[in-house]
């Protein structure tokens, strides 16, 4: 088939176009499209496809094979019929946006340490970018102003076909061996690559470079990027979020930080009293508690951190032969803990766990557990297992 004619090389911010269709298919439940010529971009270079319509149809995806781009559509075209198309603008910009930055930070990074681009995901709402190379936070933060700096120029990024000669002679960045005629995106001053896929036409367009996060990754770094509105997006985000914040906290937005860490300390102040409360509420819980009984079954909603085993313990230490402690309610399920000075309380772990899909274990001395069930069936169980004994 004659290959389809490329509007997005031409003018990678037409938006809409008309066309002939060549070709219509089934695809499963959907239909491959082929035009004459298209501005819907086929997945490439680490950019998903277009969307869009034509003529009212939906265009779900995009693909190219052997120079011919396939439209992946939920309702036939008639062949020969002429189509307007319109693709999906704000998402094809967004991407644009995305993958002109990454081209700015990978040549900087490039630049700077010598690093490959060896991986790139540009999704529908996040970018990362793979280096073969260990950056610093404080690294990170010059690049992000250098690549910023490539925004506020506003250059023109360039587009060229160079021929084998020239492309011998030239310094570009590519991740993969390409055969056939190479396509270069120069961003002048930051980077020279080889990618099949539209970019805006000005540096400016990308509006701002935000790079948010970064992990090692294989030995190197991902960098996670957000440029134009999904940088807007995420600063809008984060803004109402530390509104909200300084409003809860009474504080200024700038000193946001600093009243989280004055309640953070506050707060493990408190958490320290209330530990000292509540052990010291089980040392008099534990001496109006029966034990009497073979297995002493405690039943306790509010008791919470180590409170279980230090009950348990002073529990022991006043005599009790086994002693099994519940925290928690029948409706959200019960951690315990159960011990002894003189008996094996694994076998009771076990047929607990049996009967309320419960799970734990331990030593012959104590063990410890989560199960879901009811403080009646529970204690009727820890009493026919005293009658079995």
């Amino acid at each position: 088939m004659k290959e389809t004619e490329k509007l997005f090389y031409e003018d990678s911010h037409l938006k809409e176009f008309d066309a002939s269709v060549r070709a219509c298919v089934p695809d499963g439940e959907r239909y491959r499209v082929v035009l004459d010529r298209t501005a819907f971009f086929p997945e490439g270079g680490g950019q998903y496809a277009d969307t869009g319509y034509l003529d009212g149809v939906r265009v779900l995806d995009v693909r190219e094979k052997e120079d011919v781009v396939y439209h992946i559509t939920e309702e036939p075209l008639e062949e020969g019929a002429k189509v307007h198309g319109r693709i999906n603008w704000e998402e094809r910009f967004g991407k644009m946006q995305q993958h002109s930055g990454e081209h700015i930070v990978s040549g900087i990074v490039h630049e700077w340490f010598g690093y490959n681009n060896v991986g790139f995901h540009l999704g529908s709402d996040y970018c990362t970018l793979d280096f073969d190379g260990q950056i610093t936070k404080e690294q990170l933060k010059e690049i992000e102003r250098r690549a910023n700096g490539a925004v506020f120029e506003n250059v023109d990024i360039q587009v060229s076909y160079p021929s084998k000669e020239e492309l011998a002679a030239l310094d570009y960045r590519s991740k993969i061996e390409i055969e056939g005629q190479v396509r270069i995106v120069t961003v002048p001053g930051y980077d020279v690559c080889a990618c099949c896929a539209p970019h805006v036409k000005k540096t400016g367009e990308i509006g701002l470079i935000k790079l948010v996060n970064m992990v090692n990754y294989k030995g190197g770094e991902r960098i996670t990027m957000l440029c134009g509105y999904r940088a807007l997006s995420d600063y809008d985000r984060k803004d109402e979020s530390t509104k909200a914040i300084s409003a809860a906290l009474c504080a200024k937005k700038t000193d946001i930080a600093q009243a989280v860490e004055h309640l953070k300390g506050e707060q493990a102040a408190l958490k320290g009293k209330l530990i000292a409360l509540q052990q010291k509420m089980i040392r008099y819980q534990a001496q109006e508690i029966d034990i009497s009984g073979n297995i002493v079954t405690v039943f306790d909603r509010e008791i919470s951190g180590n409170g279980p085993r230090e009950l348990m313990n002073q529990l022991l230490s006043r005599g009790a032969k086994v002693c099994a402690v519940f925290a928690g309610t029948d409706d959200d399920g019960y951690r315990y803990v159960i011990g002894s000075h003189k008996e094996d309380v694994r076998p009771l772990c076990r047929r607990l766990n049996e009967a309320f899909a419960g799970k734990g274990g331990g030593k012959p001395g104590m063990v410890q557990g989560s199960l879901t069930g009811s403080e009646e069936a529970v204690r009727k169980l820890c009493a026919e297992d005293v009658q079995e004994d």
